[in-house]
């Protein structure tokens, strides 16, 4: 069983890193940043994230942002200054494709291998280990790593070399975000015609409208649980990686842009740190009507 140094035991970090453990690894952990008690009590609790890559064989990062990769990596303590040769640097957290390229040519320089690997699944997924993951990076780094993977995840694939996990993540996040942007539409729709929309989204799951978004996302609609498995400032910034993408390749994303905007209203009215489900509250400020208001005359008559 591996060494593991796991490093950003957010929400979705830290039910990774104790399925590693269920899954008989020991973890190493930095104590400068939080980490929950129980995993407080069961890990190898270190000074900074150089003790985290020199006691460690594979250190994993699921920090929120290009910026939290660079400065966990090559910090005056950070990650780069603890690894000797034949160690493997996992970055599991969603962030800019091309500044990943960047981070794994300075971690090959210092003669270990680094994986992109990206995951989607959210706090549920994260905790019931059926997340996917979608990695970037060479073919023997991935069979390393690839127990690793079937402990936290489902859907596991290798779609290309270093920066392809996270181009393929962000294409997720355009994916996920113009479906949370229809479930919403047609729930407001629905609802503001007079129909409840918590029988309309079950009704929705029979046919070809049915996906994971309206199943999860659009009861958490219905059921006004805003509560953040996936915060809407992070989903703003992969956007904010596909939008500045597309305009580098020269192509347009209006939906994208379109979600952008919508996420936008949600965060400018106190709610950067809602789900990302509830980007429906977007558009019912615009509507001025909640579906929470709809009449549940269908309901009663039931």
């Amino acid at each position: 069983m591996a060494k593991i140094g796991f490093i950003g035991l957010g929400i979705m970090g830290a039910h990774m890193a104790r399925n590693l453990q269920k899954g008989g690894h020991s973890l190493v952990v930095n104590g400068k940043f939080p980490v929950p008690d129980d995993l407080r009590a069961s890990t190898a609790v270190v000074a900074d994230s150089t003790a985290v890559a020199q006691e460690s064989e594979i250190i994993i990062l699921m920090v929120p942002d290009t910026p939290d990769v660079q400065n966990v990596l090559f910090a005056d303590d950070g990650v780069a200054k603890g690894l000797s040769a034949g160690k493997l640097v996992i970055d599991m957290s969603s962030i800019s494709p091309l500044e990943t390229q960047q981070f794994a040519k300075q971690i090959n320089a210092l003669g270990c291998d680094y994986l992109d690997a990206p995951v989607s699944g959210g706090e549920v997924g994260a905790r019931d280990a059926t997340l996917s993951i979608m990695v970037g990076g060479p073919q023997k780094s991935f069979d390393l790593a690839k127990p690793l993977f079937e402990i936290m995840g489902k859907n596991i694939s290798l779609v290309g070399d270093n920066g392809a996990g996270q181009t393929t993540k962000v294409a997720n996040q355009i994916i996920v975000a113009l479906n949370i942007e229809a479930v919403a539409e047609a729930l407001l729709f629905a609802a503001r015609s007079g129909a409840d929309p918590e029988r309309v989204r079950k009704a929705l799951m029979g046919g070809f409208a049915s996906s994971r978004i309206l199943e999860v996302h659009g009861e958490r609609m219905t059921k006004r649980t805003f509560n953040p498995g996936f915060r809407i400032e992070l989903h703003q910034k992969d956007l904010n990686l596909a939008l500045d993408g597309a305009r580098k390749l020269g192509i347009a994303l209006p939906h994208t842009a379109s979600a952008q905007q919508l996420f936008s209203v949600c965060a400018a009215n106190g709610g950067k740190a809602w789900d990302h489900s509830a980007m429906i509250r977007a558009l019912e400020i615009m509507a001025n009507f909640e579906i929470a208001e709809a009449p549940a005359s269908q309901a009663k008559a039931a």
